[in-house]
């Protein structure tokens, strides 16, 4: 039996798939225990938090949703409750030699424009707004943003010669 490998961060191929990609499917737990799927933009902090872990953040857009108030969507509901996240980012092709996958789990908080998150919270909105300019015109700055701190990654390629590989983000 193969021992997943320990190491605080993505390997290279995983770190490309992840900043490069546009999109990923953020899945929580609603209460009754069924998963919530939920497609997002997302982007990657610049730096790992102070333990070495990848920090994501992903936005609660004005986008069109069930409720204008960002703080009363499903999923922002969810991780109030369980603040377990799962974010799946992966790569399709025709060509299936370049299929892949990163599965990346962690803990998430909602960031709040208020002072004490001030210039975290401002880090992601630029970020996100240099990934996906069509944040220009929302009002990011004045709205929550989901952080999830990454413990795990799991990872599949069909380039790899012994398929899956799982390892701890951190530690």
């Amino acid at each position: 039996m193969r021992v997943p490998e320990r190491r605080p961060a993505l390997g290279p191929a995983e770190a490309t798939l992840v900043s490069g990609a546009r999109t990923a499917t953020l899945a929580t737990r609603r209460p009754d225990g069924r998963p919530r799927l939920v497609p997002i933009c997302y982007v990657a902090a610049a730096d790992p938090d102070p333990a070495g872990r990848l920090v994501l953040y992903t936005p609660l857009d004005e986008k069109p949703k069930r409720s204008t108030d960002p703080r009363r969507l499903g999923r922002v509901a969810d991780l109030l409750v369980l603040p377990d996240a799962t974010l799946l980012v992966e790569r399709w092709d025709e060509d299936w030699a370049r299929l892949a996958w990163v599965r990346l789990d962690g803990r998430a908080t909602l960031l709040e424009p208020e002072p004490d998150e001030r210039v975290e919270h401002a880090a992601a909105v630029a970020a996100l707004r240099a990934k996906y300019p069509q944040y220009a015109g929302q009002r990011l700055e004045d709205r929550p943003v989901i952080r999830i701190v990454v413990d795990r990654v799991t990872a599949w390629s069909a380039a790899d010669d012994d398929g899956r590989r799982a390892r701890s983000a951190g530690g």
